[in-house]
């Protein structure tokens, strides 16, 4: 696995730790219909923790698990920030994390730093 890979697998795993202690993680999975929309971030389908957790951690798992390539580019955060501005005051962390996520995956962290922040 690449750096970048452990890296990225390390912060999605707290990503979902997050959610799971702002209680944001669902049990129950949404239908298929729900999870098929053509719609960016299933907007028409899925709130955004739902969105979070059953399209783009399942997809980043997948991609990290083959050791395939990453997207080129990633900007999740800001819309993290307009969701959760409405809906939980103590989302700041989970925030942070997904600009974390975003830098890893858009290739503006280095590696020396990545690898830093695994050794926390």
């Amino acid at each position: 696995m690449h750096n970048i890979h452990t890296a990225l697998a390390a912060e999605l795993q707290a990503l979902q730790e997050e959610m799971v202690s702002l209680q944001l993680w669902e049990l129950e999975r949404p239908s298929e219909a729900a999870l098929a929309s053509n719609e960016p971030f299933c907007i028409d389908t899925l709130n955004f923790s739902q969105w979070l957790q059953f399209i783009f951690l399942e997809k980043m798992h997948a991609i990290i698990d083959q050791g395939g390539p990453l997207p080129s580019q990633s900007d999740i955060a800001p819309l993290a920030e307009e969701y959760l501005s409405k809906k939980i005051e103590k989302g700041t962390k989970l925030i942070e994390r997904l600009k974390y996520i975003d830098d890893l995956i858009s290739g503006r962290i280095q590696a020396k730093a990545m690898m830093a922040r695994l050794s926390l």
